[in-house]
């Protein structure tokens, strides 16, 4: 339980910087879609992968049967799906990016030098939308697991089998 609660807290840090990365792509001049948008993809990719076996592995633990464990398992698991709703939106917004270049009709506000594709850049809005509430919920699971293990740690029955 304790490499699962620093596991969790290192989650939230990870999850908030790549919001705050997918907001600095959306603002600054994409002109490589897949040079600049991949790159944050992938690694919101791996950490969806991260966070769903973290999921499984807190499921087949002792935290379901941990009072409130069951109910914060299911946070964690909406919040890996909206990690992986992240990864996907990158992966759209690469795509609708990419499309510019190709069809002049790709996006409603083509990219030029004035104007934004509104498309490409709310799919990274989004992105970033769908990890902040994800890190308050890793966040929230690693202070509460992290607090049980500290109870549990300081009951007299513990240190006396200790």
């Amino acid at each position: 339980m304790t490499e699962h609660t620093r596991l969790l807290g290192e989650d939230s840090p990870a999850l908030k910087e790549l919001s705050a990365e997918a907001g600095r792509i959306r603002e600054g001049e994409i002109a490589k879609p897949v040079r600049e948008i991949a790159p944050l993809s992938l690694r919101v990719h791996e950490l969806a992968v991260q966070c769903t076996r973290q999921v499984h592995d807190l499921s087949v633990s002792q935290y379901p049967a941990m009072e409130g464990g069951a109910e914060s398992l299911a946070c964690l698991a909406g919040a890996c799906a909206q990690i992986s709703l992240a990864a996907t939106l990158c992966n759209l917004a690469i795509h609708h990016r990419t499309e510019i270049y190709l069809y002049e009709d790709a996006d409603p506000a083509p990219a030029t030098s004035d104007q934004r594709p509104a498309t490409s850049d709310d799919q990274l809005r989004r992105t970033g939308d769908e990890v902040q509430p994800a890190a308050t919920t890793y966040r929230a699971a690693a202070q509460q697991l992290s607090r049980r293990l500290a109870s549990y740690t300081t009951r007299p029955e513990v240190l006396h089998h200790s």
